[in-house]
């Protein structure tokens, strides 16, 4: 039998699973690799774990939304930089709308 602790993380999971690629999107109008994008994240308050971050980096970058490459900086070992692509932008547009009106919505079902 699920307690009640696990039904409600659950359902927190659930919502937060929801919004992450909104997230992801927003922070990579500035181009990011994989670490830097966790911490930007992070310090919005949304921790993501890294075996949920980089599936889903490559599924945006499938979609066409996300692009990324690979470089050398300053330190030997090569790193993955990720930014939006026009189609990205495009449809984080679009995100954004709808996400406003959600939250429009919910305050008003929840009386905030």
């Amino acid at each position: 039998m699920t307690n009640d602790t696990d039904v409600s993380q659950n359902i927190v999971l659930e919502l937060r699973r929801g919004v992450i690629v909104l997230a992801v999107l927003s922070e990579l109008t500035e181009e990011q690799y994989g670490y830097s994008l966790l911490k930007r994240l992070s310090d919005h308050g949304m921790e993501v774990d890294q075996g949920t971050l980089y599936p889903l980096l490559r599924r945006l970058e499938s979609q066409g939304l996300v692009q990324s490459d690979w470089r050398i900086a300053d330190e030997a070992r090569p790193r993955r930089y990720y930014v939006i692509s026009p189609r990205g932008q495009q449809a984080l547009t679009q995100l954004k709308q709808e996400w406003s009106g959600i939250v429009d919505t919910m305050k008003t079902i929840l009386g905030l």
